[in-house]
């Protein structure tokens, strides 16, 4: 009976043990992005990056906006913007369904250099000025339409 106990406590010790050896092996194809940076509710955030595309036909309500900013003509340079980030209720765990973002020449008119957008909040704030438009859909050459990829703290 003893014996029994101790192969069966080998066993299970040796499948944790393989389970953890083979932990890395199944991430390999995330890759954490530092320099590229998301903007979301006033903070830069990185990400890891899996590959994890998400079908349309999960409800809408499960994803959250990821607004590519396709024209912005501040020398700083325009990261993506997030609609919620952790630590917002509202923020569904990385979950993204893509908008394209574009200032209009009214919102170059208003003014010359356009603000860096840092938050959902400014990009509605904008739009509603009639100096964005933002549509449902991935820019050419942007992301899937409906992706995951996990917010992280920024370390770039």
């Amino acid at each position: 009976m003893k014996r029994i106990g101790i192969l069966a406590i080998v066993a299970v010790s040796g499948a944790l043990l393989l389970s953890v050896a083979l932990a890395p092996t199944a991430q390999a194809g995330a890759t954490r992005m530092f320099s590229a940076g998301f903007w979301g509710d006033g903070e830069r955030w990185g990400t890891v990056v899996a590959p994890a595309l998400l079908p349309a036909t999960a409800p809408e309500h499960s994803f959250d906006k990821f607004l590519v900013v396709t024209n912005s003509n501040n020398p700083a340079g325009q990261a993506p913007v997030v609609e919620a980030a952790p630590g917002n209720p509202e923020y569904n765990g990385g979950r993204w369904v893509t908008y394209t973002v574009a200032w209009t020449s009214a919102g170059f008119s208003a003014h010359g250099t356009v603000p860096v957008l840092t938050s959902y909040a400014d990009v509605m704030f904008h739009a509603g000025l009639g100096h964005l438009t933002v549509a449902k859909g991935s820019p050419s050459g942007g992301p899937p339409q409906y992706f995951e990829c996990p917010l992280v703290p920024f370390a770039g």
